[in-house]
């Protein structure tokens, strides 16, 4: 089906229905991993062929400053379910998995409480414990209506998922298995009375890089543009500590330096195919009547280097591992249509919030987000001061605290055991959205640094007042602090004292 006819569709066949809440929408939740946003049409990169997401972007409003509280998958997904902070989860790779508690009052959880019927479909992405130090909990298949989950990090072969082995015949790769689940949830569900909500957490494109045969003609030989901050000489002015992890290893390892073309034809075939799975569900809505009431979100848990700065994968708090393409289509909403952006600082915190909001049920205190409708009605709007960007995982100096505001970025990097010292930066990302130039020094830029100082120890100051006590989350609020000592954070982590 033509793409364009998804809009006139949505918009004509019963104009703004719910908008006075008579009637509850539909809810769609589309999350790809490792996705970058220059990886699609819609963002600006003419190398690829994103038809369906440029055109949910065209119908909606698309984000540009989006970003993950967390780049990591588990620690992200744990976020964007529940809508809090990490600190606040306690769920991240070496720190544990999610308690029972928290999870009741997550998205999935609250709206099939409030009669809305669920569905989740791909790699859930982290598990489930009674309470701290409880016993591991199976997946909360259980809490929803139909199931399509996966453990760990899933595969990419669909008859290895349990929950969609029935998918494997006429579908072999995961992705677009999840584009026929969702098309089949939705004519499903058109039937009932009920509102529903189905959230999908492809796969692709996470490594190891395994494209659907079915599209290799798709980016055959083709040569990509790189990144203007391509290589390791855009990177040189990063703190050493950003180096030390295995995102600078696979600049190297993972072939970017070397064949750069092949590795990012194979990277978004992957994308290709999720557009394709995307366009089935569209289509499926379209079908079932439901076009008209069902908003669609769709975006990703984390960025990708892809090479830029002479990194690759993810974690680090720099903009292309940190922010993520974000895509709202309401299509009650007269706004929808007039292809609009938002510069607004979001987060993937925001998405349970504003999921609740859509579905009127009321937004839990517990949860930082905010709900991101405020920018669909008023795309010039602001929905915050500034958001923390948290890392906690991997080698200790790569772990490091930021806040980003809707012009500036500020790092703190406190690891300073031998060689290190304790290192800062900050970005002016209105003139310089690459990150060409670290303005920490300069001092031109010293009030912009104090104010962003300032805005740092208030989310430090939140994180020791709200971390959960298990999980080893509580010793950051001092592994964190500006104004701690090396010596003294040495003490409290074992580590050796920095050399004189």
């Amino acid at each position: 089906m033509n793409p364009k006819f998804y809009l006139l569709a949505a918009l004509c066949l019963t104009p703004l229905v719910g908008l006075s809440g008579a009637e509850k929408p539909n809810l769609i939740f589309l999350f790809a991993d490792d996705q970058s946003t220059d990886s699609m049409g819609c963002y600006g990169n003419p190398d690829v062929q994103t038809p369906h997401l440029d055109q949910l972007s065209a119908d909606g409003v698309t984000f540009d400053r989006h970003y993950n509280t967390t780049s990591i998958c588990m620690a992200s997904r744990a976020s964007v379910m529940t809508g809090m902070y990490e600190y606040k989860t306690g769920c991240n790779f070496s720190h544990g998995d999610l308690v029972a508690s928290i999870w009741r009052k997550s998205y999935p959880v609250l709206l099939r409480e409030a009669g809305y019927t669920t569905a989740f479909a791909g790699k859930f992405g982290f598990e489930l414990m009674e309470g701290p130090k409880g016993k591991k909990l199976p997946l909360p298949e259980k809490d929803f209506d139909r199931w399509g989950g996966s453990p760990g990090q899933s595969s990419y072969a669909t008859k290895e998922n349990k929950s969609m082995v029935g998918y494997a015949a006429e579908y072999p790769h995961s992705t677009l298995s999840y584009g026929a689940f969702g098309r089949d949830f939705v004519k499903d569900s058109a039937k009932s009375e009920k509102p529903f909500c189905l959230s999908i957490s492809f796969k692709a494109p996470h490594k190891p890089a395994t494209p659907d045969p079915k599209f290799d003609e798709v980016y055959k030989g083709k040569a990509f543009r790189k990144p203007e901050n391509y290589g390791r000489e855009h990177g040189e002015h990063f703190s050493k500590q950003s180096k030390q992890g295995r995102q600078y290893s696979r600049f190297h390892e993972w072939n970017y330096s070397d064949k750069f073309d092949e590795v990012m034809a194979t990277y978004h075939q992957q994308i290709y195919a999720i557009d394709v799975a995307v366009g089935m569900i569209r289509e499926a809505l379209v079908e079932s009547g439901e076009a008209d009431n069902t908003v669609i979100i769709y975006s990703s848990d984390n960025g990708f280097f892809c090479g830029a700065h002479g990194y690759g994968s993810k974690v680090l708090p720099y903009e292309e591992s940190a922010r993520v393409p974000l895509i709202i289509f309401d299509p009650r909403h007269p706004n929808s249509g007039k292809k609009l952006r938002s510069g607004a600082v979001t987060g993937g915190i925001d998405f349970a919030p504003t999921m609740l909001k859509l579905a009127g049920v009321t937004v839990p205190e517990n949860m930082d987000g905010v709900d991101l409708m405020k920018l669909y009605q008023e795309p010039e709007a602001a929905v915050r001061d500034s958001l923390l960007l948290i890392n906690v995982w991997g080698n200790l100096p790569t772990q490091s605290l930021a806040v980003v505001t809707d012009e500036l970025k500020y790092i703190y990097w406190g690891y300073a055991a031998g060689d290190f010292e304790v290192t800062e930066e900050l970005f002016d990302l209105k003139k310089d959205p690459l990150e060409l130039k670290n303005e920490a020094e300069n001092p031109e830029c010293r009030e912009a640094l104090e104010a962003m100082r300032t805005a740092y120890d208030q989310h430090l100051q939140d994180w020791k007042m709200e971390a959960v006590a298990y999980n080893n989350y509580q010793i950051y609020g001092t592994l964190f602090d500006r104004k701690v000592s090396w010596p003294e954070k040495a003490a409290l982590l074992g580590q050796p004292r920095r050399k004189k």
